[in-house]
């Protein structure tokens, strides 16, 4: 059957897909509109197959925060160009990403991404059809973070953002040193809150390469252990975000710096995402 230009315009209002793409998938699809847009889906999976190995290293973060502070979200749209990440389209996915992930609730990215839109599709089709549309790959990082009082952080370039939860906030105001302690994750980033938090891994590799290094010196054998402790006292300081001297003021840590706008103040967890770095 003829395909009319009000037809393509039809199936481009629906899809946003490219005038050439919406002639094409109409005429093979012999003008079901249906199967146009199963086409045009398909072309989004064909592209997402073939650029999967590719690097995600530009795109969009979004953060949103509930109205009484108690839970937040966070979203990174990447993209493989900066070109992408800049038009309307790429950016309108991100906010509906993170407008799905705050209507839902999601506890994962996999719920996230399986998670309905009004038109039926999931996010992750939507995602899908994105990638058709612009030819390039898009990742997801998704995460979400309950506490007594969630702080947040989105860095001047749009690409690195952080959740906080604090806990003993009592009446104090924790909006300028909960965006202080976030930043601080966004600068050092921590590998953990306290060195409870250090997984046990981490901890033996840090403490045989204490080991190696002190050998190297030509440390004597029987010393190597106390020297590699030394030096692992030193990683939580440096890596663990409550021991971090404060980037503004290295004369307290941040543990201090909390407990000095409240009594107990101190956090409970923390989560970081970055894109391309």
């Amino acid at each position: 059957m003829a395909i009319t230009a009000q037809d393509v315009n039809k199936l481009r209002a629906m899809t946003g897909a490219g005038m050439m793409d919406c002639k094409k998938a109409l005429t093979e699809a012999d003008g079901d509109f249906e199967a146009a847009r199963d086409i045009l889906r398909k072309q989004g999976q064909k592209i997402a197959d073939k650029r999967a190995e590719n690097e995600t290293s530009e795109g969009l973060v979004l953060v949103s925060v509930s109205e009484d502070g108690t839970t937040g979200k966070l979203v990174a749209l990447a993209c493989e160009t900066e070109s992408v990440a800049k038009v309307a389209n790429f950016r309108e996915l991100a906010q509906q990403v993170l407008d799905a992930a705050v209507r839902t609730n999601a506890g994962t990215k996999e719920d996230l991404l399986a998670s309905k839109e009004a038109d039926g599709l999931t996010v992750q089709e939507h995602i899908t059809d994105l990638m058709g549309k612009i030819g390039e790959k898009i990742d997801v990082t998704y995460a979400t973070l309950t506490a007594e009082k969630v702080a947040s952080y989105i860095h001047s370039d749009n690409k690195k953002g952080v959740l906080v939860g604090l806990k003993n906030v009592g009446g104090a105001d924790i909006t300028e040193v909960g965006r202080d302690v976030a930043m601080q994750i966004v600068a050092m980033k921590p590998v953990a809150v306290d060195k409870e938090g250090v997984d046990s891994a981490t901890v033996e590799r840090e403490i045989e390469i204490g080991k190696e290094q002190a050998r190297a010196e030509g440390k004597p054998e029987a010393m190597l252990e106390k020297i590699a402790q030394g030096k692992l006292n030193k990683f939580y300081k440096d890596n663990t975000l409550l021991n971090q001297e404060f980037v503004k003021d290295n004369s307290v840590t941040i543990a201090k710096l909390l407990d000095n706008k409240q009594k107990g103040l101190t956090v409970t967890d923390f989560k970081r995402v970055a894109i391309g770095a």
